[in-house]
């Protein structure tokens, strides 16, 4: 029998939820995430209020590497934590987009040449849940976001030598969106992200933090 992409996602969803990606122990530390977090340029302006954290971006801000544009800009704004091995990281966020690539999301990160983003970004107007793989340089992908105003819960699972980006209206129902190559067997950061690449800046909120080791 064949073994499509398809049923290779579905495996990995069912399979986190069959193997317990979360102790109940493991649970109770993600009331205090946000605390246990530290910032990659930090905002100027940003704020945590219990377990809901607001930032504003600032001014050119972006993460991206040469592809097509050919330049690197690495100044964007990541809230994050180190981590070993697999794991399931999500939030819910929500912005206030108004400028070309306004962006908010997840990121993982090994180093500046090596990560991965997802979440919701304005592109002509319209929000579209946006993916960037980074292996030096940067690919991009897009499809039109689950809502052009409510908040959307995102989800990134690293499992083995892979990455995958979920997103969900609900954060019940999560839709598979990308699948990437990402180093095995090496401690990454991972965390929020929020960019205006070419926009004055702009708000964004994250909660609903969750951190789930494999």
């Amino acid at each position: 029998m064949s073994f499509t992409r398809r049923d290779f996602v579905q495996q990995a969803v069912a399979g986190a939820a069959v193997a317990g990606w979360m102790s109940q122990s493991a649970a109770a530390t993600n009331d205090d995430l946000l605390s246990r977090m530290s910032w990659l340029n930090p905002p100027g302006q940003k704020r945590i209020e219990g377990t809901k954290l607001t930032a504003v971006s600032s001014a050119k801000t972006d993460f991206w590497r040469k592809t097509f544009y050919g330049y690197i800009t690495d100044n964007g704004h990541f809230f994050h934590l180190p981590i070993e091995g697999d794991f399931r990281f999500e939030a819910r966020i929500n912005g206030k987009y108004a400028a070309q690539y306004d962006q908010a999301g997840l990121m993982v990160r090994l180093d500046e040449k090596q990560w991965m983003k997802c979440g919701t970004e304005l592109v002509d107007g319209k929000r579209n849940a946006s993916v960037v793989f980074t292996r030096d340089f940067s690919d991009w992908s897009t499809l039109p976001d689950l809502s052009q105003s409510a908040p959307i819960w995102w989800r990134v699972i690293r499992a083995k030598d892979s990455i995958e980006a979920h997103c969900s209206a609900d954060g019940k129902n999560f839709m598979a969106v990308r699948q990437g190559y990402f180093p095995p067997g090496v401690k990454v950061n991972v965390g929020v992200m929020c960019a205006a690449p070419e926009g004055p800046g702009f708000e964004s909120v994250f909660d609903e933090l969750k951190l789930q080791k494999a």
